[in-house]
């Protein structure tokens, strides 16, 4: 597990590095907007209550809208 995060922040630094990071966090949040709002939108308009689908639907939008400003804070830091 821990290859794949470094190899992660290594992604990330490049991304950096580039100057694309803006652009990238932007789309990775856009994204996440739009399977968080898919996922509350299903939800609310099926009538079996809380879905698996939904509910990963707003788990993955959830870590979308959040893991840039992440991963860009920990790339810092590495």
């Amino acid at each position: 597990m821990s290859g794949t995060m470094d190899e992660v922040l290594e992604v990330v630094d490049v991304v950096a590095d580039s100057g694309l990071e803006g652009v990238v966090t932007w789309l990775l949040r856009l994204l996440g907007l739009v399977a968080l709002v898919a996922g509350v939108g299903l939800w609310l308009l099926t009538e079996a209550g809380l879905l698996w689908l939904p509910a990963i639907l707003i788990l993955v939008g959830l870590v979308l809208i959040a893991a840039p400003s992440v991963l860009l804070v920990l790339a810092e830091f590495a």
